[in-house]
């Protein structure tokens, strides 16, 4: 999306891990290896890319796309669809499990275990669905509400 030759999950994982290699002969495009401060459950996990332990670090979106669709994105054009799915300001980098369980989960039926991410986890997806002028449901709105009340 952003014209620069690498892919959006490469561009995520170089934003988002520290100590990251690329692999030899994509321009710094593919990262090879990295270390990710988990911030859904607050562990440390080390990325090595291959068939067998690309998983254990996965791309999020914080406003799943399946959610999206429910809550408004049927109603914008496909170029805003396509911005929103690779949207840098809806993406991460998460435990491949914790992102497994989240799944197309809202703020009412999901929040990442760490408790410390919370606020910045809310504060983003409340971001995303402002600037694509996504909805919110009644018990979204009020478990949104109760994380930002308690937030500095």
């Amino acid at each position: 999306m952003d014209h620069n030759g690498c892919d959006t999950r490469n561009d995520i994982l170089a934003r988002d891990l520290t100590g990251e290699t690329f692999k030899p002969g994509t321009h710094d495009c593919v990262v090879a290896t990295g270390t990710l401060e988990d911030k859904y459950t607050g562990k440390t996990i080390r990325f090595i890319r291959g068939a067998d332990t690309s998983s254990a670090v996965q791309i999020d979106h914080i406003v799943p796309l399946s959610l999206a669709w429910q809550t408004g994105a049927q109603q914008i054009s496909g170029e805003q669809r396509k911005q929103l799915a690779n949207d840098p300001l809806n993406l991460m980098a998460a435990d491949g499990p914790a992102n497994s369980a989240k799944g197309d989960k809202d703020a009412a039926t999901w929040l990442p275990p760490n408790k410390a991410f919370r606020c910045e986890y809310t504060a983003r997806m409340t971001a995303v669905k402002t600037k694509y002028k996504l909805w919110v449901t009644p018990p979204e709105h009020d478990a949104i509400q109760g994380i930002l009340a308690a937030c500095a």
